[in-house]
């Protein structure tokens, strides 16, 4: 039923992936799927904010979250499950599905944290803009 599954994790929150990570995990043992974590790095190069950073600065901060990333996966990705990683570029919900139909996805599965805010009451903003515009199943972990 499933083929590619994404699960978007945000690496300084554990409540981004704690909940939603062993749903993927089943989800892709059952299918036996394949499994695309995406973490969203801001985009520092906007003129505005880019000013304030040293010209490599984009650079090497993806090449230190392209190694939490995988010391991640290595730390919470059984060995049998095939995994991706991806690290995407702006806006969570944008670099999210932009992931995910680059992957071909069928599935994303993500978390909603609730941070007690009127904006975050049903479902957090950025899970609410996947689900709406993604155009693939999303489910969202609580």
């Amino acid at each position: 039923m499933y083929e590619n599954i994404v699960l978007p994790i945000d690496l300084n929150h554990g409540e981004s992936w704690e909940k939603a990570l062993p749903t993927a995990l089943a989800l892709c043992q059952t299918f036996n799927a394949k499994l695309h974590v995406v973490t969203v790095l801001p985009d520092y190069r906007m003129p505005l904010v880019g000013s304030f950073f040293p010209a490599d600065f984009s650079e090497k901060a993806r090449k230190k979250l392209s190694e939490a990333q995988r010391k991640f996966v290595d730390e919470h990705v059984p060995g049998d499950t095939e995994v991706q990683c991806h690290i995407v570029e702006g806006s969570p919900y944008e670099g999210i599905i932009r992931t995910a139909k680059s992957v071909r996805a069928d599935l994303i599965v993500m978390a909603s944290h609730n941070r007690h805010e009127l904006a975050d009451f049903l479902v957090g903003p950025n899970a609410e803009h996947v689900v709406r515009h993604a155009g693939i199943s999303v489910m969202v972990v609580r």
